[in-house]
């Protein structure tokens, strides 16, 4: 790592404020019945951050739907309290995956190598089958955006290797 990367993150806040959004229209559906909606990745994206200290602002289970993905998106935008947002399923290639498409146009910034790298790391655990896999991540209003696959390797994948380790170099750039 350069001496300016490693006085960046050095320079990073230590804790961050998540909020996480795990798409899911059967799993909300469930909820909407009173039943039982496992959310495994959300659970293992909420152990993550608890484990590397940092705070959870709301988790929040929606369905694949664009007007309920934007409000989400807006109130974190407008939020003083967070600092960073996972949308977690949704960005697939079947047509109801629409995390991607709708979280995109809120990004003042774009960081394609958050994709590629994922898609790189994925091809190296599932083969070819890794260029079906959609991830992004961008800044907006001084906050990280990250829209990641449903599947627990997927998040297992992107908090290991990219979300922790970089999150709050991120954030630190988006606000300066």
């Amino acid at each position: 790592m350069s001496e300016s990367a490693k006085r960046h993150k050095a320079e990073a806040p230590k804790r961050l404020r998540f909020g996480i959004f795990t798409c899911s229209t059967s799993r909300y559906q469930k909820t909407k019945k009173g039943e039982q909606a496992e959310d495994v990745s959300g659970d293992l994206i909420e152990d993550f951050l608890k484990k590397a200290g940092h705070k959870i602002v709301f988790r929040k289970l929606i369905p694949d739907d664009k007007s309920l993905i934007e409000e989400g998106v807006r109130q974190a935008l407008a939020s003083a309290d967070l600092d960073a947002v996972v949308f977690c399923g949704g960005t697939g290639i079947a047509p109801s995956d629409i995390t991607i498409e709708t979280v995109s146009p809120f990004l003042e910034k774009a960081l394609p190598g958050f994709g590629e790298i994922f898609r790189r790391l994925s091809f190296d655990m599932i083969g070819s089958a890794a260029v079906l896999s959609r991830a992004i991540a961008g800044v907006a209003k001084g906050k990280a955006f990250f829209c990641i696959p449903g599947s627990p390797d997927a998040v297992r994948l992107c908090f290991e290797r990219l979300i922790l380790p970089e999150a709050a170099h991120i954030v630190k750039h988006a606000r300066e």
